[in-house]
């Protein structure tokens, strides 16, 4: 590590240098031989006000810097830092350019030597990192941070985390070095001249490969983890003991406090499995469900040597009950236990294609990236997992060339037989006691030929809620216009030199063959447009354009538009399956006639991504047969984009109802499956979960355990009495009043308010009236949808602002976790009802209607209190949260179905108030 290395960080007033934007604040950390030899830090007078935002994120106001030097001033102390050395920064382009600009303007030459960027070396090197966000990491590699946004703090963690960096690329395999430094041309970073430096150093020592790993076939691999060594001097099972076990967890578990609930649900969980019967539980927020059903299907499982089950609706629980639980689990109970999680084989990577992948050239930054990424991971990496990895979304286009799609056609596949993840994990949850899954996944278990999972009787499914419909998913179908075109283009014709021509250019006599082929693409391309345009015609007639994104039903009808898209729908299937034979009969002599051994290995994958192509031809069909050309009991409709059709257009057909399917295929062949989740009931009554899924003539055990908090001394849900009712006035009048009531709430509780809608359009109108208005300049305002980022990213970045406000729509009414004061208020602006006239909902209406039932009270309102129960969720973590929930729809009072939604949440003091009296009791309470 002889290299100078000069971290840098900068705060400024903007973003801009071509704007005017200037730097408020330079830091410098000189490193050299691996220490940090100086720092240097500076306010700077940008001679222009500083924006209240600016001064909220880095604390630098207009009087801090008022006395402070110009850069002018420094300028010549910041080129003598930079001399020599490696220019490192956090997203270093940022710096670089901000920097070289202000030199130049002091009459210096701006930076034109080597440069690190510190984000993309964190992506690099830690390929598994949620965020690479600065605070993040620091968090993740245990780096204090006590002033962010501050530059000289952030340089200074910046330099702390290069070096960790640094010392991890020294401890890398040389054969790993080596890849990295023939990929890294293509990088923002100068990393190569590094990579040789140490490369070289580890030729001249001979240094040993660090413990754990392997070399295999050029790749450097983590030694596989062969199984826990067994726990010493336990038995092989031990009967349940209710006084034993909240011993054991007294030990385990800081702070342990005894929850009858949690007891109370393990001997649900094991009455369900001892007595073969399928379950309903309800189980309160803060209950433990997780550890306890868990301890109830370890028990069971190791008394009675069966396989449990374990299926959730979210990668976040998955990831919890792998991270935290199971190894809580193990802690507490007396007798060894042995678990797996088990996802698709498209999650797994395919060794031999990543080992292909790497002797491709590249020149795409992306790619280049994710395979840089994937040799560090896998010298990590025990499970060869996707999920593990945070990619890019180009790394995820790449993913899809070297992801296990279970063909092993390549010359050498067999000899990564022994090292495929897939298998490994395969065969582990043969052996396991407990095997995680997801919902997706155990249901095309149910259907599918040869399943995935091992042959089980007994499961647990958690986020129970989503199950029914994850299986409408499943048992449904989609045929979406990009995908169609995609794959016709990735196949392409010969002379487009895509797939078709690798695979057919080692061919002699191909002339026939090629031009057949040429001439059936271009005509599946025209006919794919001929299809969306008579569809397009047949929604033109109901369609509603006021919106940019809308679903529209799509009924056999018998009108002219319908048989015109019947007609062209049925020319469009002959076609695509006479262009699949003629492939096939391509694939067929590719196969049979050569010697694949000698053929480039790149024509070998060519026909492999031909055959997984031409399985989804097969899943095209079939959704256009269900939808054109069958008297099928399917629901049908288009979603679209009008701004870009049909480019986001996608035909769902989806069945009324899974109750029949999941009482044949799941019901009827397991002794017992538990349903779990904090949402099952409506007015404390499962009858509508029970009928969604087929339970009503089973026999089953429906239970409801509350929540261990005191939600009348935590909570206040409040209804503003000047509130317009949402059916009496325009949407505007009634945005305008919304917004009115979010800004004084806002102002009372200081932010920290999550507020839930039900559409998009509502969200995005009175975000903007929000800001047009002006009235909160020192709060940082997030909305899904219009401030970037993920769901997770959004709740990070609300839980960093002391004064922050968070709008969101669907995903936001569940799953999200923001404990302690971060979250004060929760406000949910309407009733969470599904529009009338969306699709699935409307023909769920018209099906009860027709059997003579009531659409609202048996669908309708069952299916909008179940969402105002998650979303009431929201609020309250743990024992000691505290905060209002603000229900901004008076038919919640005014109506009789009102009452529903109150009796379905726990009891809560509600109080009616005008909005100043609302202020008021707001800061008196809180």
């Amino acid at each position: 590590m002889g290299n100078k290395y000069v971290v840098v960080d900068l705060e400024t007033n903007g973003n801009s240098p071509k704007k005017g934007d200037r730097i408020i604040q330079f830091a410098a950390v000189v490193m050299e031989d691996g220490k940090i030899v100086e720092e240097y830090s500076s306010l700077l007078n940008p001679l222009q006000p500083i924006s209240p935002f600016i001064e909220e994120l880095t604390g630098i106001n207009d009087e801090m810097v008022e006395s402070a030097p110009l850069f002018d001033e420094i300028a010549e102390k910041v080129q003598s830092l930079l001399k020599d050395a490696y220019f490192v920064a956090h997203n270093v382009m940022f710096d670089l350019s901000f920097l070289s600009d202000e030199l130049e303007q002091a009459g210096f030459e701006g930076f034109y030597g080597p440069i690190i960027d510190t984000v993309e070396m964190a992506r690099i090197l830690f390929p598994t990192a949620d965020s690479y966000k600065l605070t993040d990491l620091a968090i993740q590699e245990n780096i204090e941070h006590d002033r962010p946004h501050q530059a000289d703090s952030d340089a200074y963690v910046t330099a702390e985390l290069l070096l960790i960096m640094l010392n991890k690329l020294e401890e890398l395999p040389l054969q790993t070095i080596r890849q990295l430094e023939s990929l890294s041309g293509a990088l923002k970073s100068d990393l190569d001249q590094l990579l040789d430096q140490i490369a070289i150093k580890q030729q001249k020592t001979n240094s040993f490969m660090r413990e754990g790993l392997e070399i295999y076939r050029g790749l450097a691999l983590k030694l596989e983890d062969t199984g826990k060594a067994a726990k010493k001097n336990l038995q092989d099972y031990i009967e349940f003991n209710e006084k034993d076990i909240e011993d054991r967890m007294r030990q385990v578990l800081p702070n342990y406090v005894t929850r009858a609930g949690q007891q109370e649900m393990i001997q649900d969980v094991l009455k369900c499995f001892n007595g073969n019967m399928h379950g309903l539980i309800e189980a309160g927020t803060g209950i433990g469900k997780s550890l306890a059903y868990l301890l109830g299907a370890a028990y069971f499982a190791k008394k009675e040597k069966k396989q449990i089950v374990v299926s959730t609706f979210t990668t976040q629980l998955q990831e919890q009950l792998t991270l935290k639980d199971l190894p809580i689990l193990e802690s507490i109970i007396p007798f060894p236990i042995m678990s797996t999680v088990l996802k698709g084989r498209n999650h797994y990577i395919s060794l031999d294609k990543f080992e292909v992948s790497l002797k491709e050239q590249d020149d795409n930054y992306d790619i280049v990236l994710t395979k840089m990424q994937i040799l560090i991971w896998l010298t990590e990496t025990q499970t060869g997992d996707k999920d593990e990895l945070n990619l890019s979304s180009g790394g995820l286009k790449f993913w899809h060339k070297i992801k296990n799609n279970g063909n092993f056609s390549l010359p050498f596949s067999k000899e990564w037989a022994p090292k495929d993840f897939y298998r490994r994990t395969r065969n582990a949850a043969q052996k396991a006691d407990i095997i995680i899954t997801n919902h997706a996944l155990m249901l095309n278990n149910l259907t599918a030929d040869k399943g995935l999972l091992p042959n089980y009787e007994y499961a647990i499914i958690d986020e129970g809620h989503h199950f029914e419909k994850n299986a409408i998913k499943h048992f449904g179908h989609q045929f979406s216009y990009v995908g169609a075109k995609l794959s016709f283009q990735a196949i392409g014709t010969y002379e487009q030199k895509q797939l078709l021509y690798k695979l057919l250019s080692n061919f002699d006599e191909v002339h026939d063959e090629k031009n057949k082929l040429n001439r059936l693409l271009a005509d599946l391309l025209l006919e794919l447009d001929e299809l969306f345009r008579t569809i397009l015609r047949y929604v033109k007639r109901t369609a509603n354009k006021s919106s940019n994104k809308a679903s529209i039903r799509i009924k056999r009808d018998g009108s002219i538009q319908w048989n015109q898209m019947e007609i062209v729908a049925e020319r469009f299937i002959f076609l695509l399956k006479d262009c699949k034979n003629a492939l096939l009969q391509s694939l067929e002599a590719f196969y049979g006639k050569t010697d694949i051994s000698a053929l480039p290995m790149n024509q070998v994958l060519a026909a492999d991504r031909i055959k997984g192509i031409l399985e989804e031809w097969d899943k095209y069909m079939l959704t256009l047969r269900q939808i054109f050309l069958r008297e099928e009991e399917n629901i049908t409709w288009l979603e679209v984009d009008w701004k870009s059709f049909p480019h986001q257009a996608v035909l769902y057909a989806q069945p009324h109802s899974v109750s029949e399917l999941l009482l044949t295929h799941l019901f009827a062949k397991k002794k017992s499956v538990v349903f779990a989740s904090a949402t099952l009931t409506v007015n404390n009554s499962f009858d509508y979960y029970v009928k969604a899924l087929g339970l009503a003539e089973t026999n089953h055990v429906e239970k409801q355990i509350p929540s261990p908090f005191q939600y009348d001394k935590q909570v206040r849900l409040i209804v503003p009495d000047e509130v317009p009712e949402i059916n009496n006035v325009p949407l505007d009048e009634y945005i305008e009043a919304v917004t009115g009531h979010i800004v004084t709430i806002a102002q009372a509780t200081s932010g920290r308010m999550l507020i839930l809608f039900t559409s998009n359009e509502m969200l995005k109108k009175t975000y903007e009236l929000i800001k047009e208005k002006g009235s909160l300049p020192d709060y940082a305002i997030l909305a899904q949808g219009i401030t970037t980022g993920s769901r997770m990213r959004l709740t990070r970045n609300f839980q960093r602002y002391d004064k922050a406000i968070l709008l969101g729509t669907n995903s936001f009414w569940e799953g999200i976790d923001i404990p302690g004061e971060d979250l004060t208020c929760l406000i949910i602006v309407r009733l969470p009802f599904s529009s009338p006239d969306e699709p699935l909902n409307e023909a769920k209406n018209e099906r009860i209607k027709t059997l003579g039932g009531n659409p609202f009270l048996e669908n309708s309102l069952p299916e909008a209190v179940l969402r105002f129960k998650q979303g009431f969720g929201r609020l309250i973590r743990t024992e000691t949260d505290k905060g209002f929930i603000v229900i901004l729809d008076r038919r919640i009072l005014t109506t009789t179905y009102g009452e529903t939604f109150l009796k379905s949440i726990p009891h809560v003091p509600l109080i009616r108030k005008k909005l100043d009296d609302i202020e008021f009791f707001i800061k008196e309470w809180i």
